[in-house]
């Protein structure tokens, strides 16, 4: 994490990237908000991997000062 003067929302589309990038969004359902550089994951994951990826993936991003993680492991259930 840097404490590099970056916008919100620069932050947030690099997340966004970040995390498609690493196939953590889809399925998953992962919300992405940014305020003054602190970046609060939250959603839900199916698995523990990929919960603990998109919080080191965010942490890279220039700009990040802080990662809130209010992420869910959410199996998908077949039926």
């Amino acid at each position: 994490m840097r404490n590099e003067q970056v916008p919100d929302r620069v932050i947030t589309q690099q997340v966004h990237q970040k995390l498609s990038n690493r196939g953590v969004r889809s399925p998953c359902h992962v919300t992405v908000q940014t305020k003054r550089g602190e970046v609060t994951l939250a959603g839900s994951v199916q698995f523990a991997h990929q919960k603990g990826a998109a919080v080191q993936v965010t942490s890279t991003v220039t700009g990040v000062r802080r990662v809130v993680d209010q992420m869910i492991v959410k199996p998908h259930v077949k039926r």
